[in-house]
């Protein structure tokens, strides 16, 4: 009989003994399972952040729109009262000057009858001026248009309108500043997202952990920025 036809060997113990399988190893503990929890909670808390930041900047860049209309009205409203105080003053201007006319005629009929017709504010500057002697005293107003009493309602009015038409243009600049910060910090959290992505990625436990810590630094860094920027809800 050759080697080749020679039965095999029985295993050890007999041929009804049974073979057990080897008893499991304990793996020493590893730090895998907290570094993967670890990118988990810095992915999803990022992630609500990011979009938190787009939301804001969404926001002041709507009220930055707001302010720029206002400031556009606010503007227009102050050349329409402008127009109106230009328009007043012209007329007014045109009968003193016919009542100068009249007097220098020595047409009292026609001095009294324009005088009795002045409208406001001259009306009540007139006697006011009247009064100061300009034809004697040389430290009276030359027309009543020089006086404080005259003042012109819609003049007043239309100062005010392009002082809040500044105040709204600034607030407006202010505004986009306000959302191309938060522009910039979604753009830095959704870098954060990108490292602790690249986390999982790694083989190398030391190159996993140096992405997290990386994405964790930055985060802080930018949580911290993001507490003390004005919000709008």
């Amino acid at each position: 009989m050759t080697t080749a036809d020679a039965p095999a060997e029985p295993p050890a113990g007999g041929p009804g003994a049974t073979v057990h399988a080897p008893a499991p190893v304990e793996k020493p503990a590893s730090t895998t399972d907290w570094r993967e929890f670890t990118a988990v909670v810095l992915l999803a808390v990022t992630a609500i952040v990011t979009a938190w930041t787009g939301f804001q900047a969404s926001k002041w860049g709507g009220a930055m729109s707001i302010s720029f209309s206002q400031a556009s009205t606010a503007r227009i409203e102050a050349a329409r009262l402008e127009a109106v105080a230009n328009r007043k003053q012209s007329v007014q201007v045109s009968l003193f000057g016919q009542w100068l006319a009249a007097y220098q005629a020595d047409d009292e009929v026609l001095a009294d009858f324009l005088a009795a017709r002045f409208p406001e504010p001259l009306a009540t500057t007139f006697p006011v001026w009247l009064e100061s002697k300009p034809l004697k005293n040389p430290d009276a107003p030359s027309t009543p248009f020089e006086m404080e009493e005259y003042a012109i309602p819609e003049l007043a009015d239309s100062a005010a309108a392009d002082a809040r038409a500044d105040s709204k243009y600034a607030e407006a600049l202010r505004n986009n500043q306000r959302g191309d910060n938060y522009t910039v910090l979604t753009v830095a959290f959704a870098t954060i997202l990108f490292f602790g992505a690249m986390s999982g990625r790694m083989r190398n436990p030391r190159a996993q952990w140096g992405f997290i810590i990386i994405g964790a630094i930055g985060f802080v860094i930018c949580a911290g920025l993001l507490l003390f920027y004005p919000k709008l809800v």
